[in-house]
């Protein structure tokens, strides 16, 4: 087991490295115009860097044109920035208390030698995911379409864990807490919450990551998986586990990560909807990983594009292509979706360019529900700049 001690001493000096090219994207899209980092973290190609304490870094859309996010490649996202920089896995617990009955200490030798071992391909992905594309800009850090990935994840099933403490008759909801702290001592912990009624046997334990342990930005030593939710969940360096019989008010709970409870009414700056609820379940979404913006294509090839979609689970059923600004849509191809239903679908369309200059392409996916990507006019604004999944595009240019 890899010992990380100091880590963050080694790229304290990444952050400088957020640049901003000139040309804007369209309105309605992600901002695609930020440059990747000189500078590197450990365990990390240079990524687009927003920065070092907390970690934020976004991963380029080429990396969109496979199913799986290399572990170097996947995207960081740190609430608190007092982050430990060693962890010593010989004296590391997840501390498992409230209403149980039996509390006790999983070491991660534990995990790995006394549960059944499972695993599950997921995407992970930041609730403000493409935040850049909301117009008034929304609070929060302005991401393009790259906080997200998808990875194998093993682990543990949470449900076995609970089953070996036990539960008492009334237990309701589960709470968890990382090593992450916050500077300032009256701020509150990153804590989530989870409803019994929630679980299932996807939701585990991990403590790899595409067959490697937890990359550290990642959450090493272990983290919480929650598939088909939003990343808030997913509570990184997961050190305890508690178990109570009512809701519990957390601040990451109750003010952040909500959007309005109203479907058919937007928020605007100077109003905010009355009755919220949280983000949670992951809507449907497709990106363009393959070519980028500024690409140059030649005149009259056939010209490959290549991208994800993904969704809470329900699963994709189409993924629409379109060069003339959506008045026609061609269907991609699929692929077969052996990754399982909480992954990236991957997909692929060939389109022959017929005119010089530049030319826009389009993407969006449909899922079983029925439930496709909007045009970026047809989508609510929100304080938070959460859920953002308009069409996806990217402009090219034909030589």
């Amino acid at each position: 087991i890899m010992k990380r001690r100091d880590f963050f001493k080694t790229s304290i000096a990444a952050a400088g490295a957020l640049a901003v090219a000139s040309s804007a994207e369209a309105a309605g899209q992600p901002r695609d115009d930020r440059e990747i980092s000189n500078l590197a973290f450990p365990e990390k190609k240079p990524m687009i860097t927003y920065s070092d304490r907390p970690p934020l870094l976004e991963s380029p859309r080429s990396t969109f044109a496979r199913v799986i996010t290399d572990n170097d490649a996947f995207f960081v996202r740190w609430h608190m920035p007092e982050i430990p920089t060693y962890v010593d896995t010989n004296t590391f617990r997840i501390k498992i208390s409230g209403l149980v009955k039996q509390e006790f200490e999983i070491s991660l030798d534990d995990l790995k030698n006394d549960y059944e071992q499972v695993e599950v391909t997921a995407v992970l992905q930041c609730g403000g995911n493409s935040r850049s594309a909301f117009s008034p800009t929304a609070g929060g850090i302005q991401w393009g379409s790259g906080a997200m990935g998808c990875a194998k994840w093993r682990g543990v099933r949470l449900r076995d864990i609970l089953e070996r403490a036990g539960l008492k008759k009334n237990a309701h909801w589960i709470g968890f807490n990382g090593l992450d702290n916050a500077s300032y001592y009256k701020t509150p912990n990153f804590i989530r919450e989870l409803h019994l009624d929630e679980l299932d046997d996807h939701v585990i334990v991990a403590y790899e990551m595409n067959d490697e342990d937890l990359p550290y930005l990642n959450g090493y030593p272990v983290r919480l998986v929650i598939p088909g939710t939003y990343s808030d969940s997913w509570v990184k360096m997961l050190s305890e586990i508690r178990v109570t019989e009512n809701y519990e008010k957390l601040f990451f709970m109750d003010v952040a990560y909500r959007v309005p409870d109203n479907e058919t009414e937007s928020e605007t700056p100077d109003k905010k909807y009355p009755k919220t609820k949280p983000i949670v379940k992951m809507n449907v979404k497709s990106i363009i990983g393959y070519p980028e913006n500024r690409t140059k294509v030649h005149f009259g090839s056939h010209v490959v594009v290549r991208g994800v979609a993904f969704d809470d689970g329900t699963g994709i059923t189409d993924v629409l292509i379109s060069t003339d600004m959506g008045e026609t849509w061609e269907k991609a191809i699929l692929d077969n979706g052996k990754a399982g239903r909480y992954a990236f679908r991957g997909w692929r369309c060939t389109i022959k360019p017929n005119n010089f200059g530049k030319l826009t392409i389009m993407a969006k996916a449909i899922n079983r529900a029925g439930d496709e990507q909007p045009f970026a006019q047809d989508i609510l604004w929100n304080h938070g700049g959460y859920k953002y999944n308009g069409i996806d595009e990217v402009t090219v240019e034909v030589v």
